[in-house]
């Protein structure tokens, strides 16, 4: 049976919030976080939290990010976001402590189920467990979890969940090593 769009429906999936706050977060996401030239995370994060994003202290926003919904957001304490990452928030992503998201990173809660002649839409939360580092330009797909202090290296594409303190790389991602920390 081939893929029919035209029957594509999506109608069960509620965004969180009326068309109105998704317009008007359109608008501030574009001005605020989006926009280069803004540097400020204070400012970043007002904003978020206007909108309903449950973020930590000292978390650090660098500019150009992108958030779809940040009533799906929850950032830990001392948390990093770094320039250009995305935060596509169609369910659920929680970042936990110190937690390091690089540059270019993209998140991705939606997909579609390709075995769906109408090519449904399917969503899934993202967890960032504490400690975990998710390099630049790295995707992480609907469902997975990062856990603690594991790395998702540079350009990896992570479908499945990981484990603690071990380093992934490649697409797929496979374990590279294991994360070991020095002492202090």
């Amino acid at each position: 049976m081939p893929v029919d769009l035209s029957t594509f429906n999506n109608s069960w999936y509620y965004p969180g919030r009326g068309f109105l706050i998704r317009t008007l977060w359109h608008i501030a996401n574009v001005l605020f976080l989006h926009n280069p030239i803004n540097p400020s995370s204070r400012i970043k994060i007002i904003i978020l939290r206007l909108f309903g994003a449950r973020i930590g202290k000292g978390v650090m926003l660098k500019p150009s990010i992108n958030v779809k919904y940040p009533w799906n957001l929850t950032i830990g304490d001392y948390s990093w976001i770094g320039e250009n990452a995305w935060l596509d928030s169609l369910a659920p992503i929680t970042i936990g402590k110190s937690a390091c998201i690089s540059q270019g990173v993209y998140f991705c809660t939606g997909n579609h189920d390709w075995s769906d002649p109408s090519f449904g839409l399917v969503v899934k939360p993202i967890i960032i467990e504490d400690g975990a580092w998710v390099g630049a330009r790295a995707t992480v797909l609907p469902g997975v979890t990062v856990k603690s202090h594991s790395i998702v290296a540079a350009g990896t594409v992570i479908a499945k969940d990981t484990e603690p303190y071990m380093i992934y790389a490649g697409n797929p991602a496979v374990v590279v090593k294991e994360r070991k920390i020095r002492a202090a």
